[in-house]
């Protein structure tokens, strides 16, 4: 017999998913109607168009409208258009849109929580109203261009200089992996005053033309082999000129990036929740329309294994996501918390998604079949927010209360 294939009108509906411990049932009914809104746009809107733009490396637009209508642009923000949603609620929406498409999520927590948390979180009153309420329309879409080249994993050793002249401040400086940050309206970037040495936060705006400034030099990275319908940009600053009324008011040093991380802390956590369940819910579906040797594969005692674990897997990550929502609203959430939840999340979601490509067997390798676009965007997930290998230290300091890290050359 040919090989079934998952169409988008064929993977599973929103209705279903593995919610093997019923954590769902406890949420409010506002939550639960803000999930089966975002599962319903995905089957809607996305599903139906993703593939192909993934395939070209292309955002697709068209989803901007009926995702501002959703009313979750600006997550956590109180004000200005935002719905002020609680963690849980938020995690929910990294979790709903991981599930649907990883490009999208990346699209989103770059724009509403980091983009706009950074103005929410540093800005002053006067700096909020002028950029918040059309940035929660999505009229204005927005990036954070905090990475450099050679500084990723160690960001708080940023490169970018600023210094004041007059009525303005001169950037230059190199910024590297940058969603958004190729077509982006607002864009906040961070660099070093050459004054005081400390980092500070500068928003840079397209001109009325809709051209960038003169020194803003933004190029798209190509050959990306995940998440390939975000865009992320490569950018040359150089003697790029910011009026003093975008430098925001209260960030006067990199503990104010760090407000801002702390304040959307756990997204990648949530979305590698979201692959998680996306995998199990493709490849368990396969395995009971798909036949080898004269009977579906899902009777076979080694496939069933494999989804049990994964099912298990999936619910651990639930666990470990409800209780750090509990402990963020709190406020008794830790760094240290935060690495050892990234860390175990991103290696068992991105161990699903290997599960599920293998169950698939060859038609794994195929987009229409859904499972590739998922694989390939958690190995982007299990880079950002800090790579593996970075929450692992993270998590032994806490234990032994001795840093690995070290800024020697061997």
């Amino acid at each position: 017999m040919s090989a079934p294939t998952l169409s988008p009108a064929t993977v599973p509906p929103v209705t279903e998913h593995p919610d093997f411990l019923l954590l769902d049932s406890d949420l409010s009914a506002e939550d639960i109607a803000l999930r089966d809104r975002i599962r319903a746009f995905g089957q809607e809107h996305i599903l139906p168009i993703i593939n192909e733009y993934w395939e070209r490396a292309e955002f697709p637009m068209e989803v901007l409208e009926p995702l501002a209508d959703l009313g979750i642009v600006g997550t956590f923000i109180q004000g200005y258009g935002c719905p002020g949603l609680s963690r849980q609620a938020a995690g929910i929406v990294a979790r709903e849109l991981g599930r649907i498409d990883g490009s999208v999520n990346t699209f989103f927590g770059v724009h509403s929580n980091l983009g706009m948390g950074a103005i929410y979180t540093l800005g002053n009153e006067e700096q909020r109203q002028r950029w918040l309420p059309d940035m929660a329309k999505l009229k204005k879409i927005g990036a954070f261009a905090l990475t450099e080249p050679n500084h990723g994993s160690d960001s708080v050793a940023l490169e970018t200089s600023a210094r004041r002249e007059g009525d303005h401040w001169v950037l230059n400086g190199h910024k590297r992996w940058i969603g958004n940050g190729h077509a982006a309206d607002v864009i906040v970037v961070f660099a070093r005053d050459e004054a005081d040495g400390n980092v500070k936060a500068f928003v840079v705006e397209k001109n009325e033309d809709g051209t960038y400034p003169e020194g803003y030099q933004p190029e798209v990275i190509t050959g990306k082999v995940g998440k390939r319908a975000i865009l992320q940009g490569d950018i040359v600053i150089d003697n790029l000129r910011v009026p003093v009324e975008n430098r925001l008011e209260n960030c006067e040093s990199f503990a104010g990036v760090n407000r801002v991380l702390s304040a959307t802390r756990g997204g990648a956590s949530w979305e590698a929740v979201g692959h998680g369940m996306a995998a199990f819910e493709l490849a368990s579906q396969y395995a009971l329309s798909r036949e080898q040797f004269g009977a579906p594969i899902a009777g076979y005692q080694l496939v069933q294994e494999k989804l049990a674990t994964m099912l298990s897997d999936v619910t651990q990550m639930q666990l470990l996501c409800t209780r750090m929502a509990q402990l963020q609203e709190r406020g008794e959430f830790t760094g240290s918390m935060a690495a050892m939840i990234k860390m175990v999340t991103s290696r068992k979601a991105l161990a699903a998604c290997r599960e599920a490509r293998d169950m698939f067997g060859g038609n794994g390798l195929l987009l229409e079949n859904h499972i590739a676009r998922h694989l390939t965007d958690m190995e982007v997930v299990s880079t950002y927010e800090g790579t593996d290998s970075i929450q692992a230290l993270l998590v032994g300091r806490e234990i032994t209360g001795i840093s690995a890290f070290t800024t020697k050359k061997r």
